[in-house]
């Protein structure tokens, strides 16, 4: 019997051939924590007994949920992070003078590669598998084990094949993609499985939409999400190369065999698809953008953002549909670039001045909103559409606040008209 993807990079770690539902131990090839889950992780460390990471170059600190402090709390909560990073001379650690959400930093970076185990004490650390890697979320203690013993265990996940076939007509992106799997499959449709991505559709996807969309999968309750590598990775990964001075480590590219097995396959016509709109109170709860429109729904504010959809790509969406317009008066809307390389790329081509001229406020990179910690917090009643990846009860502010979850140029038009628009329209 075959393997999958991601039964292959187990077994290439293991040093053995494993299937779905082994349990194995393997070592990390990259750990990442962030300011506000990595203290624990420090301080299960230090109660240990350890003195020393494992391997501390594959370990890496990302300062970005609350950076910069929003308050006393979060200031001493960065501090433990920052003074642990010092204390053992981090190689990869990222503060305030070269900062960005950590899934949109990383890879950036070089940091994360085809082949690799990476884990990290955020839920969204799925966004890896664009890049043909195993990437998950843990709990802080599991990471704390992994910077002791620079290993872990796993139970080798089965795996759900979605085929994406046809070419995405304009305006239909990675998120209306992954929010129509969520759609089909519920918030735990796949639960502790992998998601593979396969199909002719996946050619006509750039990085941005792979990442999207493998950021998201987590959402349907999913181990994690993976993308084989093909030209569009090699093409990435050479301009990181180049733009990094080299990449971590050399890439480990697997394929799924013809064989494989895999415990479903689902079949998306990507061609045929609408922007799909995520109601609240869960990114399943998928709707057409012309049952949104038919609803005519007033919003407050627009979110364009977060470790889902902060890359340049989203920028340029935003500012093509933004240019000489203005946004509505009874909106607000904030762009919160994922990275300062990206902020940096974005003043570069004009879109800052696009964005700000039409009524944005732009924001350092910061995962703030997303999360409802700062920078865009909703008040009561209040209606957001955000390209953020969750929409609970309470996630951006108050919980009888509203999230919209969309593609950045849905976001960008209704945020002009102050209402749900199709951006297809305009």
């Amino acid at each position: 019997m075959g393997q999958t993807i991601t039964e292959k990079i187990f077994s290439e770690h293991a040093g053995r051939k494993v299937k779905a539902g082994e349990i194995v131990r393997v070592d990390i090839d990259m750990i990442i924590g962030n300011d506000i889950t990595t203290p624990i992780s420090i301080r299960a460390f230090e109660e240990s007994g350890a003195s020393n990471l494992a391997r501390a170059d594959n370990f890496c600190i990302v300062m970005d949920h609350y950076i910069p402090a929003k308050d006393i709390a979060s200031a001493n909560q960065a501090k433990i992070s920052r003074d642990f990073a010092y204390k053992h001379n981090l190689k990869h650690f990222f503060d305030e003078k070269d900062m960005g959400i950590e899934h949109a930093l990383l890879p950036e970076k070089g940091l994360v590669i085809p082949g690799d185990v990476i884990i990290g004490a955020d839920s969204h650390t799925c966004t890896h598998g664009a890049l043909g890697a195993f990437s998950t979320g843990m709990g802080s203690t599991d990471i704390s084990f992994g910077m002791i013993t620079g290993g872990n265990w796993f139970k080798v996940p089965e795996t759900i094949k979605v085929e994406l076939i046809g070419k995405p007509a304009k305006h239909i992106y990675g998120k209306d993609i992954i929010l129509e799997l969520i759609r089909q499959i519920g918030v735990d449709g796949a639960l502790y499985k992998a998601i593979e991505f396969t199909g002719d559709g996946v050619a006509h996807l750039g990085m941005a939409d792979r990442f999207s969309i493998a950021n998201m999968v987590i959402e349907a309750g999913a181990k994690n999400g993976i993308f084989a590598v093909d030209e569009v990775t090699e093409e990435y990964l050479k301009e990181r190369e180049v733009a990094n001075g080299g990449l971590r480590d050399k890439p480990k590219i697997h394929y799924s065999d013809s064989d494989a097995k895999y415990c479903q396959t689902i079949t998306i016509d990507i061609a045929n698809l609408s922007p799909v709109i995520a109601y609240p109170f869960l990114p399943s709860n998928g709707k057409s953008i012309e049952k949104a429109v038919e609803d005519d729904l007033k919003i407050d504010q627009v979110m364009i953002g977060s470790c889902t959809n902060g890359r340049i790509e989203d920028l340029r969406i935003a500012s093509e549909i933004m240019k000489g317009k203005r946004v509505a008066r009874h909106t607000r809307m904030i762009v919160t670039p994922a990275t300062q390389k990206i902020f940096l790329q974005a003043q570069k081509e004009g879109l800052m001045d696009i964005l700000i001229e039409a009524g944005a406020v732009v924001s350092n990179p910061t995962c703030g909103a997303c999360l409802g910690g700062y920078m865009g917090i909703l008040g009561d009643g209040e209606r957001c559409v955000a390209t953020t990846n969750r929409n609970f009860v309470g996630r951006m502010g108050a919980r009888t606040s509203e999230i919209y979850l969309a593609n950045s140029a849905v976001a960008a038009a209704s945020a002009i008209a102050g209402k749900i628009v199709d951006p297809r329209d305009l």
